[in-house]
């Protein structure tokens, strides 16, 4: 009797201590397995709703990403004289009694997506899109400065770098802020080793394309100031490369350390960085890229009086660095894709800009449409930041819900509809309704703010704001749609949106703001209004 009653004692130690056995039968007493159910509503909530049963047979549990942990049961049956006894006993065995540290984790848990409504999204856009705002003034109120300036009357071929290089913020930087926010928020940076090994190879892979951008944006300028009136120097076209280079180069360089530090510092206070990244590389990039065009193609100007060799030197220094960056980029794994496969859409990005960019030079050359300069930075800052926003969005919410991307769709699917892009239920949907209709209230903003500072040479009439503000609603309005089929269409075809799509939509945000610009001032003109002697 006494070694009857021991026997359920020893049994309980030893599944303690050894984990419970797959299966134990004794005269007396038996542990069966009992495998715990997937989901809490599977388990009785009243204690007399338990019933234990046998089980013959234990399941094999090779898939670790499937594995449940097992519990043993000792059931004591009935003894001879009618005594029943009943103990439970729950060990978990599926871990062998290891040690619980976690810290031989191999990768960090995806923190889980932010939960947003239309007003926390216009909360958190609002203030960076005002400072993009404020930044794309200031940018225009620098080029109407300077297109008074003598390398600009001189070498009018320099408008035509203006939104290339301009666009550069939507080819590189927006792009590197739209990669590294959708690293952030899936995980990918939340280790140090992981963090500096992202940054340090999107930033010699910015330095990569900034160069060969600003390279062939000064080839193109060159060929599109040639063509028309049939006059090539072989002086203008090097400082054409010269400055390009060294301004694209230079702009990306600070711009990217400034959007490294604003992602950062976002994921810290619980900010999503596709709302204020972007929109703060727009507000800086244009009007550092501006000045520095300004000043370096100044300064290269006057040394073609004294010096013909300073401007090939200028141009020969920085190409000669590339070689280094794209070692440094070959080492990280995202951006060694980009190098070799992301050219064609800053390089097709970049085309787009510099037509846009003869539109100005063509626009702004002639003295009855001066006033254009201020305005087209705005017109194309406001609309590359607000599509930017977007096109990030909606990549970073594709990355985080839906089908890898390495697994393309081949079935074909339509293509959205605007009702669908604007009025739908998603997400999607409910951010580009709100970055609509920041368009009007911002660009009123801005243009006070021209006004006030006396910058231009338009006076605002109500005519000039109704003309002006139906330009901007019809671009922002077509970029919005576009992104919404463009990141979707990317997607299914298995190409990265964070990597191609950016670079399309601000170059084509360039192309319509300063066609429709140019229409709005060339409809004014003829309707008679035309004052031009404001800011004289």
């Amino acid at each position: 009797m006494f070694i009857r009653t021991l026997k359920p004692i020893f049994l309980i130690l030893f599944v303690t201590f050894c984990g419970a056995p797959p299966a134990f039968h004794h005269s007396n007493g038996s542990v069966h397995p009992v495998i715990l159910p997937d989901s809490p509503e599977e388990v009785p909530q009243t204690p007399g709703e338990y019933e234990l049963t046998e089980v013959t047979s234990i399941p094999d549990h090779s898939d670790p990403e499937n594995e449940r942990p097992d519990m043993g049961v000792l059931d004591c049956r009935p003894n001879a004289k009618g005594q029943r006894e009943e103990d439970a006993l729950l060990e978990n065995a599926s871990q062998s009694n290891e040690s619980d540290d976690t810290s031989t984790d191999q990768s960090p848990v995806p923190p889980a997506p932010l939960k947003e409504t239309s007003f926390s999204i216009g909360l958190q856009v609002l203030f960076p899109f005002l400072l993009a705002g404020f930044g794309t003034v200031a940018a225009g109120m620098v080029l109407d400065i300077v297109q008074h300036w003598t390398v600009f009357t001189e070498v009018t071929e320099v408008f035509i770098l203006v939104p290339a290089l301009l666009g550069l913020k939507g080819n590189l930087e927006m792009t590197l802020a739209s990669r590294l926010s959708t690293a952030a928020n899936i995980g990918q940076m939340d280790t140090a080793k992981d963090m500096w090994k992202m940054i340090m190879g999107n930033l010699a892979l910015i330095q990569v394309q900034a160069t060969v951008v600003g390279f062939l944006a000064s080839i193109a300028a060159v060929i599109f100031g040639w063509i028309p009136e049939g006059n090539f120097k072989m002086g203008h076209a090097i400082l054409l490369c010269a400055s390009s280079v060294a301004t694209a180069f230079i702009a990306s360089l600070l711009l990217g350390l400034i959007m490294i530090g604003v992602i950062i510092a976002s994921r810290k206070v619980g900010i999503n960085p596709d709302n204020v990244a972007t929109p703060i590389a727009a507000s800086l990039g244009d009007l550092i890229t501006l000045a520095l065009l300004a000043g370096i193609s100044t300064g290269l100007y006057k040394e073609l009086e004294f010096n013909d060799y300073a401007n090939p030197m200028v141009c020969a220094f920085f190409v000669a660095l590339t070689p280094i960056w794209v070692l440094i980029a070959r080492r990280t794994p995202s951006t060694r894709e980009v190098l070799y496969s992301g050219w064609e859409p800053v390089i097709i990005a970049m085309a787009i800009s510099s037509v846009g960019g003869l539109i100005l030079d063509k626009t702004v050359s002639n003295p009855n449409f001066a006033g254009m300069a201020v305005f087209t930075p705005v017109i194309n800052g406001v609309g590359g930041n607000l599509v930017a926003v977007q096109a990030s969005r909606i990549s970073t919410y594709l990355h985080m819900n839906a089908l890898p991307i390495a697994e393309p769709d081949p079935a074909p699917r339509k293509c959205p509809t605007p009702w669908s892009s604007f009025f739908g239920s998603g997400v999607n949907s409910r951010s580009a309704k709100v970055l609509f209709l920041l368009v009007a209230p911002g660009h009123l903003v801005f243009l006070y703010t021209i006004n006030s500072m006396q910058g231009g040479h338009t006076t605002l009439t109500s005519l000039f704001i109704a003309f002006y503000l139906a330009a901007a609603l019809l671009q922002v309005v077509i970029l919005l749609y576009l992104a919404d089929w463009m990141v979707n269409w990317m997607w299914r075809r298995g190409m990265n949106p964070d990597n191609f799509s950016i670079p399309y939509l601000t170059a084509l945000g360039d192309l319509l703001g300063t066609g429709f610009l140019a229409l709005c001032f060339h409809i004014l003109w003829l309707i008679g209004d035309r004052d031009t002697d404001v800011g004289d």
